[in-house]
């Protein structure tokens, strides 16, 4: 099952290729009528299809959509993913801008599912962070979860996670906590550093604790010593080689911020044709 979209605002996104007016689009003249299909030129988990029809139809609500494989699905290099017809002013003006969504989304759906693929049967979740592409949080965490994997907090008013400068500022692990409770009823997570640290974390009682770069070692200890008291994540130098023993250590998540920082954008193209107006056919052809 699809997680819930979530809202979707293009204008932003519009605004920042358009301006005041595309300059090259205007060359055409405003009745003729394109087609045009989008391929991936390398396999991926397909992901933002509501965003690239966002842009299309806040543009020219003329524009149709057909796509040929649904969202969530994994495709082969070379598939054929949609095919468009309208207005052709429409389709150039909007042609970046839808790629460079749903190419961002697929490739982070795509890492998303081969991290859950990474740790699957051991009981470990993988978790994203707030290390993502400015303005576009949401939408990445919706691909994450697409992937298969689950969302962290969205922000900072989603849920508290203590780490090392608030803890500082606060005095100790047990005041931090304290405070916390004090000030909202959000999930408190507390970040240690060591495991000289987890004793005091544990005694605060958060809802979690974050084990910061810990050695594989040091975790299975740390699970260990909170006998299921509390949930544990691990976070800090784990990739797609080492995920899954790091989930053999018996923690509960694992927090990986390159599922949306170190995201590599998926080859995608969309190729236009000129076609006699009502003939949508001609645009699967080409």
């Amino acid at each position: 099952m699809l997680p819930t979209l979530p809202p979707i605002d293009i204008h932003f996104f519009l605004a920042e290729d358009i301006g005041s007016g595309d300059l090259t689009a205007a060359l055409i003249p405003n009745k003729v009528t394109a087609a045009a299909k989008v391929i991936t030129r390398e396999p991926m988990l397909l992901c933002g299809q509501a965003w690239f029809d966002a842009v299309f139809k806040t543009l020219d609500e003329r524009v149709a959509i057909d796509w040929l494989a649904q969202e969530g699905t994994a495709v082969a290099a070379g598939a054929l993913l949609c095919t468009l017809y309208g207005p052709a002013r429409a389709l150039l003006t909007g042609e970046r801008t839808a790629l460079n969504l749903l190419q961002t989304l697929s490739a982070t759906a795509t890492l998303a599912k081969r991290y859950a693929e990474a740790v699957a049967g051991t009981g470990c979740t993988v978790l994203d962070t707030r290390k993502t592409i400015p303005g576009l949080r949401r939408a990445q965490k919706y691909a994450v979860a697409v992937g298969g994997c689950q969302n962290h907090r969205i922000g900072l008013y989603d849920g508290l996670l203590l780490k090392e400068n608030h803890l500082i500022a606060a005095g100790s692990i047990a005041i931090a906590v304290a405070k916390a409770r004090q000030l909202s009823r959000m999930p408190v997570e507390v970040e240690v550093e060591n495991i000289g640290q987890l004793p005091e974390a544990l005694a605060a009682r958060p809802d979690r604790i974050l084990l910061d770069n810990f050695t594989q070692e040091d975790m299975t200890a740390a699970v260990k010593l909170a006998e299921g008291r509390v949930k544990l994540e691990a976070s800090g130098n784990i990739h797609l080689e080492n995920i899954r023993s790091v989930a053999a250590t018996g923690v509960d998540f694992i927090s990986i911020g390159a599922l949306t920082k170190n995201i590599k954008a998926i080859d995608l193209s969309m190729r236009i044709h000129l076609v006699k107006p009502h003939d949508r056919t001609a645009g699967t052809t080409f």
